[in-house]
């Protein structure tokens, strides 16, 4: 474009003060709207679903309580533990609320509170800081089922055996070792 059209669209520009400005026409076709480069994504599926497995892992203890006594003497381990390592343990795990209570008059106890609407509460009287650390760490990793005994059940049967029930005493000579 040479310099005098340059001009004329500016003086153009000045007169109309207010209007739109008056620009040369353009050459060729207008150009058409392009399809989108990505298909949208509706947002609910931008939220990722809970579930323990391979590729997540959710954490089932949801609250931690610590329960003391300011005044009693089985508390003074606690509220040592408390003083020093409740902010690096609250840190240290971003999942879990960590709540410190007091109880006037009552032992110290650690209360874990897990997804599955359950609770274990375990004492705290007589523990030094570091049987303190393995029962928050035993609180942390345990996913708040029941204990389950590992011992299996003896198997009863309805019907007798083929052979009989043996017994020492139903024998001709008597069982020698």
């Amino acid at each position: 474009m040479s310099t005098s059209a340059v001009k004329t669209i500016k003086a153009a520009a000045v007169k109309s003060r207010g209007k739109t400005p008056i620009l040369p026409p353009r050459h060729g076709p207008k150009p058409s709207k392009l399809p989108p480069a990505f298909k949208p994504v509706h947002p609910s599926l931008l939220v990722s679903s809970q579930g323990n497995g391979y590729n997540l892992f959710v954490p089932q203890l949801r609250k931690l309580v610590f329960e003391y006594c300011e005044r009693s003497e089985q508390s003074t381990k606690t509220r040592a533990y408390l003083l020093r390592n409740v902010e690096d343990l609250a840190l240290a795990h971003p999942h879990v609320e960590v709540v410190v209570k007091t109880r006037t008059l009552k032992p110290p106890i650690v209360r874990g509170l897990y997804l599955n609407n359950r609770d274990k509460v375990i004492s705290l009287v007589g523990l030094e800081e570091t049987g303190i650390v393995a029962k928050v760490k035993l609180l942390l990793e345990s996913s708040g089922a029941k204990i389950k005994a590992l011992k299996r059940k003896e198997v009863v049967s309805v019907t007798p055996s083929t052979r009989g029930i043996w017994s020492s005493l139903h024998t001709e000579a008597p069982y020698k070792i």
